[in-house]
């Protein structure tokens, strides 16, 4: 099945992408894997199906203390920290279609961020906790918004014609830039661009035949892990910001992606296709299994350190 539910029914054109990439999964138990423990800061939230629903889950960097935060019926997915770690923007379609939603770190106040006909989602805080970056289909094709961390104040960045699509806004460190992923729903190619804070001038950094997604920034700004299929399967690889000094992390049968940096910089935690989460050293070294339910679990986000 597709990696999200909300990616189905965005990027409709993308679900037989979406089964290539999973049908090149196989089953993998995790043993042989090298162990290095995992940095003891802050906490990775992450998506999981493991109670009949997608729901936000929350854990200890060392995978202990897996709770449900979210606890909703609907879907709930996307995870995103606020700077300070007091908050966690998510996006749900809990009353009909998906939009974005803002909790406490606690799962408490569960409050909706818009109130759009179109599907809202994959939400990321700006460094400085005043706005909230987004990917809306609103106007047709999917496109970045921003608003302010009230819900007001709606800005569209990008302005993509068909067939392009534009989601996974990605904030840099310093706030000045934002990463996203640009797909043509016609070829089905995807590649990461890098845009000013304000949406202008848009770059492409991966410039591949492959299909490169999820950018995450290192907490120094100076690197961007992604994933992508181009050993033809999902990897996770590293690169510099200006999209140079390439680096595959993973190089592994089964399929790997959706990295996130731990505060420090020290890790990346990862969603493995058999369903599960790993954290690894960022030169890729020392792989561990964090959560591991019976069914998906995916989309972990690192916590700011407290």
């Amino acid at each position: 099945m597709a990696r999200s539910d909300y990616v189905m029914w965005k990027l409709a054109p993308l679900v037989a992408l979406v089964f290539e990439m999973i049908a090149l999964a196989s089953a993998c138990g995790g043993e042989g894997h090298e162990k290095s423990a995992p940095t003891d800061v802050g906490k990775i939230a992450f998506t999981s199906r493991r109670d009949g629903d997608d729901d936000i889950y929350v854990m200890n960097a060392d995978g202990s203390g897996q709770i449900d935060l979210s606890n909703n019926p609907a879907q709930d997915d996307f995870a995103a920290w606020s700077p300070d770690g007091s908050k966690v923007a998510f996006g749900s379609n809990r009353d009909g279609n998906w939009e974005i939603y803002v909790m406490n770190a606690d799962g408490s106040g569960q409050i909706r961020m818009t109130n759009s006909p179109g599907l809202d989602c994959e939400p990321a805080w700006s460094p400085d906790g005043s706005r909230i970056a987004f990917s809306s289909d609103r106007g047709g094709n999917s496109q970045i918004y921003v608003i302010n961390a009230d819900g007001l104040g709606l800005t569209r960045l990008t302005d993509s014609p068909e067939p392009e699509n534009d989601f996974r806004p990605a904030w840099s460190p310093d706030g000045k830039r934002i990463a996203f992923v640009k797909v043509n729903t016609m070829t089905l190619d995807k590649e990461i661009y890098v845009m000013s804070a304000d949406g202008t001038e848009p770059r492409n950094i991966s410039s591949d035949a492959a299909a490169d997604s999820m950018p995450a920034w290192s907490p120094d700004g100076s690197k961007i892990a992604f994933d992508s299929t181009r050993t033809g399967n999902l990897d996770i690889y590293l690169m510099n910001a200006d999209g140079t000094g390439l680096t595959n992390l993973t190089n592994t049968p089964v399929g790997e992606e959706q990295p996130a940096w731990s505060p420090d910089g020290s890790k990346i935690a990862f969603s493995h296709q058999e369903g599960d989460i790993y954290v690894m050293n960022a030169d890729g070294s020392g792989r561990t299994r964090l959560a591991d339910s019976p069914t998906w679990d995916r989309n972990a986000v690192w916590s700011p350190a407290p």
